[in-house]
């Protein structure tokens, strides 16, 4: 009698495990994005302030 837990064939699988793994890459890169905006942030911090006046303007000017 085959096994019932598993209905579904290798490769669906194989894909579900990739999107485990991309999922988990992409949640890493996006930590060190955000690491990095932070340190260039702390660096310099007249231009992350421009780009935060910037932001605020592109915000405010947004319409829903």
């Amino acid at each position: 009698m085959p096994d019932r837990e598993s209905h579904e064939d290798p490769s669906q699988q194989e894909n579900r495990e990739s999107d485990a793994a991309r999922r988990r890459r992409r949640a890493q890169f996006l930590r060190e994005l955000t690491e990095a905006r932070e340190l260039r942030d702390r660096v310099q911090p007249r231009r992350a302030k421009v780009a935060r006046l910037r932001h605020a303007m592109r915000m405010r000017t947004f319409r829903w």
